[in-house]
């Protein structure tokens, strides 16, 4: 007679039960403290399906035969081999040896990407970065394709990052005690579903839920209507994408005209207003930012605008700006902007006002924040200084020698010979993929560790199998969650899977430090050690008596300490002086020194208005729509794409391409019909979807398909927007990712494309011979 096991686990979409008999997980359910589960749970039980999964130690035939001398632009055609773990380990060890001995360990780039499991013990980019510290380092990546120029500009002008990162108000603050909220972007439980390093409770819905209650005003600003749930009553302000910086701008310039703005706020609280506000009234180029400027480049309306300016004045106001902002060009404007219009108006450092950043883009952002030490194993120092803007690997490898800037500094790209990627996929979240295959071809050896047969694995020269987390034991948390998640093994490894642990101890040993790389411990030593670890610091640092490890291992979880009803620069706001930022001048920067001295005309020294590249202001044709390549709803980036939630929402087996009805109207597109989505960079097919809660000019493609092209044109039958999206830094001071700056056109599909699903196996087939 069988027994089910119920096996505590977590993932980056929540915490929950694995129920398992007979070594197959028969049921999911969702963690008991968790008021809004994410339905992602569910599909958990694809990761055990062998189909996509890489089952053995494989080697590219070309590279096994020829090494570093091999063609390299016959990654992801040429067969791979299946080897041993030994030989595997030891091809790796020996490149790695043979790349920092000969060209110097900038020349190995860890591009890891850390997005494969919540788990903070097997987290597969800090054990190699781990590894190769151990061995002289590597060049590795700041910042993320998330959110990289907005950190960049909010070092700058509030001397940290903590605003976008979950240190901003918190939500129960701002649903208790504002009164206008404007949302820039999104707060949706779409995006808040998901939390780095796991989460426990969801809980911005229950926050929208109280805001609702409360009858506080809430302004929509977005493309996109279903934003924020249809049950929360928004004004919806359908504006053209990437155009937010104007609006801010031209509230503040209402703001000003009027003579209502906060002279006392500004003169004690910020440095550089008086450059700001030349700006605002048309002192520094004649043209004075107002609700009729504003509007022309916004497509909303001048009295609505004109009418909220002085409610932001006379009502606490918050305004909430999404990190899909500043994932587009000139991305560091609309942050700053948004300081910018906070300021101007008053609002900063009082309950339920001001601005933050990043609510809703993950689950965690606007919770109440944790005070005590996540649990993490160390990548341990790292011995040289070298690193690229996260988004800018295809200039990497494309441009070894030359020179990039970030954050004001000038570096240059080194010679890139071996890739190293563990848990991650670029050829899902980098932009222009066509670019990065080119970019692809250039390093000698290309190692990717990966449990997915994903399209980066197949373009590698050696792919390790790396187990999921289900199949070993881990533990999940993070600074944006009030509990530490036991993640326990539910199922045996498939084929010859192996953990990153194990996978990296092997390697490690053969490079000569495997003693330094696991310090005496095995898997639950490590797991035990990062809790106490956790747990003391709870102890000592906060009096705060987190149980046992035992207790907390039986019983799935255990709560930290954490900061509830905060309001963010209340301190700096009642003492500037006391409480100085972090910043040139030790107040809130609206007009920049630094910025002025480098004279970048992508990023001046003040919040400013800078046309994007692509944008409906410059669109050439009448079938040319903005692409708004978004986060999907039933999975994660790109995991589980091929389960059951995330197959959900789609059509005819590709992604769906929301349209407005007059669009499709005029496009001569039918709902349910296949379309082509194409510009100068690629093309790639979808379904498309009419759906009025979408703004004319705008088409949506979430990200996330798995990269699935045909043919000698490259043609993306998945549904892929990255083979579209534009491949360009937010600017010469941020270097972020620009992948909402991007115009498309759309036409009606005639011809006839096989099934994404089966042609994918199909390839991997032809592959591996899986």
């Amino acid at each position: 007679m069988s027994t089910i096991k119920r096996v505590a686990h977590c993932s980056h979409w929540g915490a929950y039960t694995l129920l398992v008999e007979n070594g197959e997980i028969v049921g999911t359910e969702p963690f008991e403290h968790d008021p809004h589960p994410s339905p992602i749970i569910h599909s958990v039980r694809e990761w055990a399906d062998p189909s996509r999964r890489v089952l053995r130690p494989m080697v590219r035939s070309g590279w096994l035969e020829k090494r570093e001398k091999s063609n390299r632009r016959q990654r992801g055609k040429e067969k791979f081999v299946a080897v041993s773990w030994d030989e595997a380990t030891a091809l790796v060890a020996e490149e790695i040896d043979r790349v920092r001995n000969d060209f110097g360990n900038a020349s190995i780039f860890a591009g890891s990407y850390g997005w494969t499991s919540s788990g903070r013990f097997h987290h597969a980019s800090s054990l190699l970065k781990r590894t190769l510290n151990l061995v002289g380092g590597y060049t590795g990546h700041v910042d993320t394709y998330s959110i990289a120029a907005g950190p960049v500009i909010l070092r700058h002008t509030l001397g940290s990052e903590e605003a976008c990162g979950g240190g901003a108000n918190t939500l129960d603050s701002i649903a208790e005690n504002t009164e206008t909220l404007v949302v820039f972007g999104a707060l949706s439980p779409r995006t808040a579903q998901t939390e780095a390093g796991g989460i426990g409770p969801h809980t911005l819905e229950t926050h929208l839920k109280r805001i609702a209650e409360r009858g506080i005003r809430v302004i929509l600003i977005s493309p996109l209507r279903d934003d924020l749930p249809e049950w929360l009553d928004a004004e919806w302000w359908p504006i053209r994408p990437n155009t937010d910086t104007a609006l801010m701008l031209g509230l503040a310039g209402e703001i000003v005209k009027a003579n209502r703005h906060d002279s006392d706020f500004l003169n004690r609280c910020c440095s550089g207003s008086e450059r700001f506000l030349a700006y605002l009234d048309g002192s520094v180029d004649g043209v004075r930012k107002d609700a009729a400027w504003a509007a022309g480049i916004t497509g909303l309306d001048i009295a609505d605008i004109s009418a909220l300016a002085p409610v932001l004045v006379d009502t606490r106001s918050m305004l909430t700006v999404s990190w899909s902002l500043q994932r587009a060009h000139h991305g560091e404007q609309p942050f700053w902007a948004g300081l910018g219009l906070a300021a101007v108006a008053g609002q900063i450092g009082l309950p339920g006002g001001g601005v933050g950043f990043g609510y809703g883009s993950l689950g965690g952002v606007g919770a109440p924040y944790g005070l005590g030490k996540p649990p993490a194993i160390s990548q341990l120092q790292k011995p040289i200084d070298s690193f690229i803007p996260v988004a800018r690997i295809t200039d990497l490898l494309l441009n070894p020698g030359a020179e990039f800037t970030y954050q004001g500094e000038t570096r240059t790209y080194p010679d890139t010979r071996l890739v190293y990627w563990a848990g991650g996929n670029p050829y899902h979240h980098h932009q222009d993929i066509h670019r990065l295959e080119e970019g692809w071809s250039r390093p000698e050896t290309i190692i990717v560790q990966d449990p997915m047969w994903t399209a980066t694995a197949q373009r590698a020269d050696i792919v390790l199998p790396a187990t999921t987390s289900i199949e070993r034991n881990d533990l999940a948390g993070n600074r944006r969650t009030n509990y530490v998640m036991a993640m326990q093994k539910a199922i045996e490894p498939l084929g010859d899977a192996r953990s990153d642990f194990d996978i990296f101890n092997a390697i490690a040993t053969r490079l000569g430090v495997g003693d330094a790389f696991n310090e005496g411990r095995d898997e639950m030593g490590w797991v035990r050690h990062l809790y106490e670890q956790t747990r003391s610091d709870a102890a000592e640092r906060l009096g705060f008596e987190m149980v046992d490890f035992d207790t907390f291992w039986s019983v799935g979880s255990a709560e930290m300490p954490v900061r509830e009803n905060y309001t963010y620069l209340a301190g700096f706001r009642q003492d500037p002086e006391a409480n100085a930022l972090k910043t040139e001048s030790g107040r809130i920067v609206l007009g920049s020194e630094k910025l002025a001295s480098l004279g970048y005309a992508d990023c001046l020294d003040h919040p400013a208005w800078i046309e994007p590249a692509e944008w409906l202001g410059n669109a050439k044709e009448d079938n040319e729509l903005h692409l708004v390549s978004h986060q999907p709803t039933g999975r994660l980036h790109s995991q589980l794409e091929s389960a059951e939630a995330s197959r959900a929402h789609k059509r005819n087996g590709r992604e769906q391409a929301r349209i407005n009805r007059h669009d499709a109207e005029r496009l001569g597109i039918r709902d349910g019909s296949t379309v082509r989505l194409w510009n100068a960079r690629g093309a790639s097919l979808a379904t498309a979807t009419v759906d009025e809660a979408v703004r004319a000019g705008v088409v949506v493609l979430p990200t996330g398909a798995w990269f699935t092209p045909t043919g000698n044109s490259g043609l993306d039958i998945a549904g892929n927007p990255n083979v579209l999206t534009l491949d360009v830094p937010t600017s010469q001071f941020g270097q972020g990712c620009s992948a909402h700056t991007c115009l498309v056109r759309v036409e009606p599909y005639e011809g006839s494309a096989p099934d994404a699903f089966d042609h994918y196996q199909e390839t991997i087939a032809a592959l591996a011979d899986a």
